[in-house]
């Protein structure tokens, strides 16, 4: 769930929406007076609802009054009233039970004619709540069935924040619907509505709002197959959240006739014939999807129907994907300029293009021809001459290489070969002239950024630049990191329904159930003291699987249970079959990749091992601490950035740090780092728990990471526009 210092979007929008449910109150009180006024009150006894209300009060520890005024009774006398969305939030956050709790989908209560329903005593009522409550969490659920609620949902209390207590809490009123005033169809309509209001809250506004294009091979969940995808999925519905205009433009790959994931898309009128050059022109055709207010733009062309994922097949990687990535590029210059999507962020036709002053965010090599394009085709031409492009690296180790004779498909001038100039080495498959597409991106980009801050400072190093140093250390003025963020909806540890079991910053105990859940699941000894760490990963050299293999037998020797869920190299996959097969009471290998196991592991696991040569960013490593798993990894690029080194004799008052790191990144020395963590693990419970706590209140958010691109964004606009030639 998402936090905030100043829910201040979200108060304006509660009281408007509490104004006009007065209003309406107002109306159906008018209609049922009359029963009103035929319902008798014993003298000094009270109603069975005020009852409630008072047994409501004390549980909550507060009033019972509600904001939004006294529910309306109806015609015939009866007490109606359907369950907030709200209501037991605060369950779901703290992970304690709540006197006040309805399930999302649960149906609307009704009391029967001329009277009211009553509230269960105080132990019943508690027990059947904290059932409904996991059951809202993902969790084990009690058979017994869920008791009737009479109390109105909390309209002005203030829930404390899973992710950091001290944050200001948030009001979760949200406005009620009766069965006289929607169908049943519309009432679920509501229920979504307020789902939405409630799991998306709004966040502060941007200053100066921009027309921004993302340009990307992948974007989650139509297409991913790393973090690209994650970041390309998430971060434009950040910006979009805080009041910019955003378009996503990414190929419509398409896997046979029976591929539905674009079924949602519509294809729009425009067509645009691209010059590439050597290759001739080719026509594109554009898919459009509005979603969570961001404009998903979907790029049509047969070079992008094929069987395997967007790189390449089993037989390796395409042969074409040069020229499929410059198509890419040049169709997303023409998208801002031709396509009529729709009203500011209304995603409705008819609308209007993005027009030429506006952002472009370039990913990685497949996107790098877009600020050359720009500089060397578009700009010399007059147009796009207000816009920026800022090129975003999320790896430097792939580039887009190809030889020299290819160039002119590419569909820029000539006099741009020596820009994008390259020398394939002599032990090279193809030694000679060539040409590299990450290169010319950052030499026309306006600024470059990638994704931490330590690895925007290892691209300037040899070893961290892979040849590309040089020309990195000459643009540092304009070089920055900005960390990932991850959706805190679908990892959150107090709402996941992959884990057996639901916790938070307040209470853990549902995290020895998960690891329970797990350490059965794999058919490991079920042991509470016994340390479990997993391995999440590609299996290949960047990632370091080789370092965590290595050390299985030093763990099993700990007496730790180890399990590595990944795919790639079969070296690896073999080596994982054999290291289960060696020590079948310790280590489980998981060749392949499933999310729900993923969760499982990260919320079942003590420590999660990230022993990565070199991370731009990482994200594993914010999941675990999500869920209060303590990473020890490798102190590289962003794994450095993000882990805090725990200082186990921090007092009350200081930080206590949120991990462990080592380096170099070999199995001798990670399993030093992990002696380290079994120590506090084992002899400093208390130390570890806080440790834990501290990672869970860490901000992962992608709203932070989104104000941080947005000042960058604004920094592009203060300089000129590059141009070349």
């Amino acid at each position: 769930m998402l936090t905030t210092e100043d829910p201040q979007g979200l108060n304006d929008e509660i009281a408007r929406l509490q104004r006009e449910n007065q209003l309406m109150q107002q109306l159906l009180a008018g209609q049922s007076q009359t029963a009103e006024d035929n319902t008798e009150k014993v003298p000094g006894q009270a109603s069975a609802e005020e009852e409630a209300a008072e047994s409501t009060a004390s549980a909550r520890g507060g009033s019972v009054d509600n904001d939004n005024g006294p529910m309306p009774a109806t015609a015939a006398g009866t007490s109606t009233r359907v369950p907030s969305e709200t209501d037991g939030t605060s369950e779901a956050m703290s992970g304690s039970p709540s006197a006040s709790q309805n399930q999302p989908n649960s149906p609307v209560q009704t009391a029967s004619s001329g009277s009211v329903a009553q509230t269960p005593a105080s132990a019943a009522g508690k027990s059947a709540v904290a059932s409904q409550g996991r059951q809202a969490a993902g969790g084990p659920v009690s058979q017994s069935p869920a008791p009737q609620q009479t109390e109105e949902p909390v309209s002005s209390a203030e829930v404390p924040d899973p992710i950091n207590p001290a944050q200001p809490a948030r009001p979760t009123s949200v406005p009620s619907v009766t069965e006289d005033e929607a169908t049943s169809q519309q009432y679920e309509q509501a229920k979504a509505d307020m789902a939405k209001r409630k799991r998306r809250r709004v966040p502060p506004q941007a200053e100066k709002p921009m027309d921004i294009v993302f340009v990307s091979a992948e974007a989650a969940p139509w297409s991913k197959t790393g973090g690209l995808g994650d970041v390309v999925g998430s971060l434009p519905i950040a910006l979009a959240d805080r009041g910019h205009r955003v378009m996503v433009v990414v190929p419509r790959y398409l896997n046979g006739k029976e591929d539905h994931k674009y079924a949602a898309a519509k294809k729009l009128e425009t067509r645009v014939g691209l010059n590439m050059g050597s290759t001739g022109f080719h026509e594109v055709d554009f898919y459009h999807q509005h979603d969570n207010q961001v404009d998903w733009v979907f790029v049509d062309h047969p070079v992008y129907q094929r069987a395997g994922n967007p790189y390449a097949d089993e037989h390796g990687a395409f042969g074409d994907n040069v020229f499929r990535y410059s198509l890419l590029s040049m169709a997303a210059c023409e998208a801002p300029l031709q396509l009529n999507i729709g009203g500011f962020r209304t995603g409705e036709a008819p609308g209007y293009p993005y027009g030429q002053r506006c952002l472009f965010l370039a990913n990685d090599w497949h996107a790098a021809l877009v600020p050359a394009y720009l500089a060397g085709k578009y700009r010399r031409h007059g147009t796009f001459q207000d816009a920026r492009c800022i090129l975003a690296i999320h790896n430097m180790a792939h580039q887009g290489v190809e030889p020299a004779h290819t160039f002119a498909s590419l569909g820029l001038p000539d006099d741009w070969f020596d820009t994008l100039g390259w020398e394939f080495p002599s032990w090279s498959a193809t030694p000679g002239p060539a040409f590299n597409i990450l290169k010319g991106g950052i030499l026309a980009a306006d600024r470059v950024l990638t994704v931490s801050e330590g690895y925007a400072w290892e691209m300037t190093t040899a070893e961290g630049g892979w040849g590309l140093d040089g020309i990195l250390k000459n643009k540092q003025h304009v070089l920055n990191g900005v960390v990932n963020g991850i959706d805190m909806l679908e990892w959150d540890p107090s709402a996941d329904e992959h884990t057996a079991a639901s916790y938070s910053i307040d209470d853990l105990s549902g995290k020895a159930k998960c690891k329970a859940s797990l350490q059965k699941e794999l058919g490991l000894k079920v042991d509470p003291k016994v340390p479990l760490l997993g391995y999440i990963g590609r299996l290949d050299w960047q990632k370091g699987p080789d370092c965590a293999l290595d050390a299985v037998q030093g763990l099993a020797q700990r007496g730790c249970q180890t399990i590595m869920l990944g795919s790639g190299v079969p070296e690896y996959e073999q080596r994982m079959r054999q290291s289960e097969q060696s020590f079948p009471d310790s280590f489980r290998g998981w060749v392949g990749f499933s999310i729900p196991v993923a969760h499982r592991i990260i919320a079942g696991c003590d420590i999660i091992l990230m022993p990565s040569r070199f991370e731009p960013c990482g994200l594993n490593q914010l999941f675990a601490m999500r869920y209060g798993t303590i990473p020890v990894a490798h102190a590289t690029g962003g794994l450095r950035d993000t882990i805090d080194d725990v200082n186990p004799f921090a007092s009350d008052t200081e930080p206590s740090g949120t991990g462990w790191t080592f380096t170099p990144p070999d199995a001798p020395t990670m399993l030093g780092a992990v002696d380290t963590a079994l120590d506090c693990f084992h002899n400093r419970k208390d130390v570890w728990e806080r440790v834990m706590q501290a990672g869970m209140a860490k901000d992962v958010s992608w709203e932070r990471s989104a104000e941080q691109y947005e000042q960058i964004f604004n920094w592009a606009f203060i300089d000129n526009p590059i141009r070349y030639h």
